[in-house]
């Protein structure tokens, strides 16, 4: 049938179009804003790291910007939330990938630190199942018990742990309880809860005692790529002798070596083993190599003193790096194809202390410095050692020492760190 009034249509067909452009432009300014705000959201979240790696301790706005990070999580749109975690795994895990290359898998970096971006996309995510904030706020503080794949280095209270703010459960619980009740609250009196931030302020100070020897702390630098070339071995050996030597010159007690420092298992080589027992008749010595028993790989640590050696395994494991934290099948398969049959340590069945010179130290090996199974019982020293160069260069070694003050202010305990790459230092 002919339309008798073609002019009506095309005002109606223009009617429809420009209806539809502008329900377009207004959906397009809540995703700007939901942008915008899991952008902010994010950058707060992450803020104290990047101050903490560039040499700026700024407390007041470390405390600021956590409390605000926490109130953005809890009040702002569900799609922010998404935004926000996808971009907090970006900006503090992007260099998990890096250490791939050195397992002949590279090309995989990129698709890790996308998988890391959606791990926390969706860790975080789980508060985009509700607008309620008290839920938000439940949800929130049950997510700091919680760690994808055994992978702890997210820690919730760690916003706090250079600020004005405590690190403890109790102190998270009181921010989130002062952020959440405000809605809730009729005028005058909608922001009085924000004064319950009063009691999660930092009062408590834990006493952290600095061990009674001389110790000195090695930094070496050697990049992750030659350091198990066997035709460097000679001169990483070589220098660290020089190292220990320098130290019993200098009058120290205990020289501290990085973790793997002697890139060999160790019990199969007796001469080398020889010559640390000599050298020990001077000084005491801690360093970090492997150890092969019973057709298992250790990662381990060596103390020597007196001529004599005590041997501590690794008791918790690195995530994808040492272990796989998948079912049995899937470990197999994962192992052969994507790290070379490497990520095979076993592990030790308790925590391992070190009797030096009449001193108790706990050992710790890298990442399980950053893990409360090391700080259980009675400690109150550390000896932590690392090889950090597997993420150089990256805020790796940043977050590595934040961890660490964070346990050792939470346990009361002073932690004397050495590391190739970067991260040596006495942390407490």
């Amino acid at each position: 049938m002919t339309n008798l009034f073609p002019f009506n249509s095309k005002i109606d067909y223009n009617f429809a179009m420009i209806t539809k452009l502008k329900n377009i432009k207004n959906s397009i300014k809540p995703l700007y804003f939901d942008l915008a705000c899991g952008t902010i959201t994010a950058l707060l979240f992450s803020a104290f790291i990047y101050f903490e790696h560039y040499g700026f301790t700024l407390k007041l706005l470390n405390t600021l910007f956590g409390v605000l990070a926490l109130a953005f999580f809890l009040h702002m749109p569900k799609r922010a939330v998404l935004i926000a975690g996808f971009l907090i795994g970006l900006l503090w895990f992007y260099w998990i990938g890096y250490s791939f290359k050195y397992n002949g898998v590279g090309f995989l970096e990129p698709f890790i630190t996308l998988g890391f971006a959606i791990i926390y996309m969706l860790f975080f995510g789980v508060l985009a199942l509700t607008k309620k904030v008290y839920i938000r706020a439940i949800l929130l503080f049950g997510l700091s018990f919680f760690e994808p794949f055994d992978f702890n280095w997210l820690q919730i209270e760690l916003l706090f742990v250079d600020s004005y703010i405590g690190v403890t459960k109790y102190q998270l619980a009181v921010v989130l309880l002062a952020l959440t009740l405000p809605p809730y609250i009729k005028k005058p009196y909608t922001y009085a809860p924000l004064a319950l931030l009063l009691l999660a302020l930092n009062f408590h100070v834990p006493l952290q005692l600095d061990a009674p020897l001389k110790i000195k702390l090695i930094h070496t630098d050697i990049s992750q790529d030659s350091k198990w070339q066997r035709e460097y071995l000679g001169s990483i050996i070589e220098e660290n002798i020089v190292q220990i030597k320098q130290a019993i010159e200098e009058g120290y007690d205990l020289v501290v070596l990085p973790e793997a420092c002697f890139p060999l298992y160790m019990n199969k080589h007796p001469k080398l083993l020889a010559t640390l027992e000599e050298l020990s008749q001077e000084i005491s010595i801690v360093a970090g190599t492997l150890l092969q028993e019973n057709g298992e790989n250790f990662n381990v640590t060596y103390a020597f003193e007196d001529g004599k050696y005590t041997i501590a395994k690794k008791l918790v494991l690195v995530p994808f790096g040492e272990y796989i934290p998948l079912p049995k099948f899937a470990q197999k398969i994962i192992n052969e194809y994507f790290f070379a049959g490497l990520s095979d340590f076993s592990i030790a069945k308790a925590p391992s202390d070190f009797l030096i010179k009449g001193v108790k130290f706990r050992n710790a090996i890298c990442y399980e410095a950053t893990c409360q199974e090391i700080y259980e019982g009675d400690v109150q020293f550390v000896l932590a050692i690392s090889n950090n160069a597997w993420f150089a260069p990256s805020i790796e070694p940043t977050i590595q020492k934040l961890l660490m003050r964070y346990y050792a202010r939470k346990n009361g305990v002073t932690i004397y760190h050495s590391a190739n790459y970067r991260g040596v230092g006495i942390i407490k």
